[in-house]
């Protein structure tokens, strides 16, 4: 599964009112798995952390992991709805980091809730 359909994300966003709200159920969101290629980035991992995680998941330049537009390889599932990363055991530190309700996670919510908002309004 990948994003939402343009009538998905109508769905999504008229029934997802938890992206605006203090319940922050990351496996409904994955909205910070989603926000920049430049996100991902990998910073204090050892070579063994690296080592860890599957190779066709790493970006070319060994940076950080691979994207595709915005949105990690790693992350399975329709954002917004329901979603899981496939390497949650050896994700990267940045990955960690992101703590529910921190001001990097609002500030992917609030993009990922335009996102799906654009795309409900385009779909009606």
């Amino acid at each position: 599964m990948g994003d939402p359909s343009p009538a998905e994300a109508a769905a999504v966003f008229l029934s997802t009112e938890a992206l605006k709200t203090d319940d922050f159920d990351c496996q409904a969101c994955g909205a910070c798995c989603a926000y920049s290629q430049e996100w991902p980035r990998f910073s204090l991992e050892s070579d063994e952390d690296l080592d860890k995680i599957p190779e066709d998941l790493v970006a070319a330049d060994l940076s950080g992991m691979r994207c595709e537009a915005d949105r990690c390889l790693a992350l399975d599932g329709t954002l917004g709805l329901h979603v899981g990363c496939r390497i949650y055991a050896v994700r990267p530190i940045v990955c960690r980091d992101c703590m529910p309700g921190d001001p990097e996670c609002l500030m992917a919510r609030a993009r990922l809730t335009e996102t799906l908002q654009r795309a409900a309004e385009a779909a009606a």
